[in-house]
């Protein structure tokens, strides 16, 4: 579904990824982790053609991201507050996702039933800017926004970020119900590792752009992730 083969990006001559080779096949839930300043969110733009590689590529079913956009067609995505349309009440912002994907309001008020308790009657109906909800309240309209095209892709970086415990609870369980209902191809990162661990087949490690582990996910892989980074605190502070 989605390839990487041998994708490099450095800003101003240090290196923040470098990848040979990554297969994300069809219909995996694939858990993205790392420290501040591991590559992952340039991963995840250069997966959506938002930024260009120094080399290498990104293929999505056979398709080129960077040269034909047909693979936007089935791709659904929310990276932050940038892909919202802030000066739009939460409402209009969905009606124009919805509009431009063929989903009818039938669907949508669908849709609406379903993330009913997501939204926790926060969002809709408030007559306000999405600029002027918090900013846990703007991740929930971001994913929800990447969700209503029914995509066969899902990206997201950092979903469960600035949520509270109740809505971070009820995103894992719509998550792993979409994932389970379509088949859907997710690719997700999070500093959160007991929230990745859960919602992901498989799980890679980022470090300074490398991949250092890719794991499929047991009952084991949380004590596994944990006692990575636990190492790898222990070896900082020896240095």
């Amino acid at each position: 579904m989605i390839h990487i083969d041998n994708l490099g990006k450095a800003y101003n001559r240090v290196k923040v990824l470098d990848i040979e080779q990554l297969i994300i096949p069809q219909g995996q839930s694939f858990g993205l982790v790392g420290n501040n300043g591991a590559g992952k969110t340039t991963l995840f733009r250069l997966v959506l053609d938002l930024i260009k590689a120094d080399r290498g590529r990104v293929l999505s079913k056979d398709i080129e991201v960077n040269k034909d956009s047909q693979w936007k067609q089935y791709t659904g995505s929310f990276l932050d507050e940038g892909f919202l349309i802030d000066f739009l009440k939460p409402e209009e912002y969905f009606k124009f996702i919805a509009d431009i994907n063929g989903v009818t309001q039938e669907e949508l008020e669908g849709f609406y039933n379903d993330f009913a308790d997501f939204f926790g009657n926060e969002i809709l109906n408030k007559n306000k800017y999405i600029r002027d909800f918090s900013k846990g309240n703007q991740k929930k309209i971001g994913v929800f926004g990447a969700i209503i095209s029914q995509p066969e892709v899902l990206i997201l970086d950092e979903p469960f970020a600035n949520l509270d415990p109740s809505s971070q609870f009820r995103l894992k369980t719509l998550l792993k119900a979409l994932h389970k209902k379509n088949n859907l191809t997710m690719l997700i990162s999070s500093h959160d590792l007991s929230h990745i661990a859960e919602v992901s087949e498989r799980i890679v490690i980022l470090e300074k752009g490398l991949v250092v582990k890719d794991l499929l996910t047991s009952a084991n892989t949380l004590d596994e992730l944990q006692g990575y980074f636990a190492n790898e605190i222990s070896v900082e502070m020896k240095r």
